[in-house]
């Protein structure tokens, strides 16, 4: 073959391959982002049932949606928020006669770093020790008679 026709073949062969692969890595980036947005929507769903858990703003309905949100994060958590989410369970269990204030903060912190960490969200510190995270209650159904003092 001489030049002009080797030249005319690879143009061509370029020009079908160049955009197939563009393709391929711009639909590989979208289903990565539709992904990282799904995950994240059960993340927040699951860290919204914690409220329903806390102290005096505790429910049989927030028990039932946090155990249904701990139970999702079975499909598409990381091993390590699962791992996490483990340890954090059985601090909170009933059946744990030893819980802790704050053994349940610092697993809560580890558990929701972890989460951090799976969806990349910027700014995360590099080390589960350098995060902190409380839960905190409304008291929306604390005794209405609490007397402050100064």
């Amino acid at each position: 073959m001489d030049t002009p026709i080797t030249v005319a073949v690879i143009s061509a062969a370029a020009a079908i391959v160049v955009p197939a692969i563009t393709f391929y890595l711009t639909k590989k980036k979208e289903r990565a982002a539709d992904w990282q947005k799904y995950k994240f929507e059960h993340y927040r769903e699951f860290v919204n049932t914690l409220s329903g858990i806390v102290g005096t703003d505790s429910t049989q309905d927030g028990n039932q949606r946090f155990a249904m949100a701990c139970n999702t994060l079975h499909l598409l958590a990381s091993h390590s928020v699962i791992a996490a989410l483990h340890n954090f369970q059985d601090e909170i269990g009933s059946s744990n006669p030893y819980r802790s204030l704050a053994k349940h903060n610092v697993l809560l912190s580890k558990l929701l770093w972890e989460i951090r960490v799976d969806l990349k969200i910027p700014h995360t510190p590099q080390h589960a020790s350098r995060f902190e995270a409380k839960l905190w209650c409304s008291g929306a159904n604390a005794a209405a008679d609490v007397t402050l003092h100064p």
